[in-house]
């Protein structure tokens, strides 16, 4: 099912990968293997972009080695030290890792399955060896990503995970829509969206999802942690439109202890609170500086993660 006209190859994402079980289709690009769109039907679940567009607000983007931010754009790990391109100049951060604007390729491909995978070699901001294996896979109850990283050199190398997708809503603001997030605490972060404290509870303040409720005006760009999960060892969240009675269901293994959920208000105003940023993470922002919650993969060790999305 891999496209093969000159129109959809040459698209600023590359080549446009589809996968569909029944209603649903999913469409995965060769840059970054960004999730662009989900739908069900004619409905679609994310606010993601069109093909001949480009994730300029990191739609559906994969955040690896490390989601989120490094402040001032260097770290040093196992002695090792690094500096990275701060592409978020203004705050003084290196945001979002480095694979979300390289090309991978595919491992596996099917009807409703693309595995796809990118490497890392040495390189001043990045001075180790990294296989990065991202696997879309629809099912009858919705879309699992699972991603497999091993490290291929022959140093400890540090890892952390993240995804950006955006739940869309069918209509008006997300002002209505109704999210329910597990989340016992959230962090403390300063003006440049690194942490600058102990984590706050959530209990009895504005950031209180825990049990289902609108957004209302609410404005969040809010990393939450301290999930409860089933025996699985599942987080579940949903988001819902009570108008239409649509929503989603979200669920993130173990491995994934962190979620930023963003209203979007910077942005610009045709999209501004329009969408939710639901970004699963593996560990916090800044954690190659903190080592917070981040994984060292020994030389030959992979790291496996998943979650997904359940349409309802």
């Amino acid at each position: 099912m891999t496209p093969t006209s000159r129109e959809q190859t040459n698209t600023p994402s590359g080549v446009q990968w589809v996968i569909a079980h029944g209603y649903q289709q999913a469409v995965i690009t060769e840059v970054g293997a960004t999730l662009r769109s989900y739908r069900v039907g004619e409905r679609s679940i994310l606010a993601g972009f069109g093909p001949h567009e480009w994730a300029k607000d990191s739609q559906g983007q994969i955040l690896a080695p490390w989601p989120d931010r490094i402040g001032d754009g260097r770290y040093e790990f196992r002695g090792t030290a690094a500096h990275v391109a701060m592409d978020e100049p203004e705050k003084g951060n290196a945001i979002h890792g480095l694979v979300r604007w390289r090309p991978f390729v595919v491992e596996t491909q099917a009807q409703n399955l693309l595995a796809a995978t990118c490497r890392l070699l040495p390189q001043p901001d990045f001075p180790f060896s990294l296989e990065l294996t991202v696997e879309y896979r629809l099912r009858r109850d919705g879309l699992i990503i699972t991603t497999r990283a091993k490290n291929i050199g022959d140093q400890v190398c540090p890892f952390a995970l993240g995804f950006h997708p955006y739940l869309g809503v069918s209509d008006g603001l997300v002002n209505t829509t109704s999210l329910r997030l597990p989340a016992e605490e959230r962090l403390v972060l300063d003006q440049r969206g690194l942490p600058a404290g102990p984590n706050a509870p959530v209990a009895g303040t504005e950031f209180d999802f825990r049990q289902s409720r609108a957004i209302g005006p609410a404005r969040l760009d809010t990393v939450f942690t301290g999930f409860e999960r089933d025996e699985q060892g599942f987080a579940w969240a949903a988001f819902e439109e009570p108008a239409t009675g649509q929503g989603v269901d979200l669920w993130m293994d173990s491995n994934f202890r962190y979620v930023r959920c963003s209203t979007g208000d910077n942005r610009d105003a045709d999209t501004r609170r329009r969408s939710l940023a639901f970004v699963p993470m593996s560990a916090p922002p800044d954690a190659f500086r903190s080592d917070t919650d981040l994984f060292a993969l020994e030389p030959g060790a992979q790291w496996v993660g998943s979650w997904g999305i359940q349409p309802r």
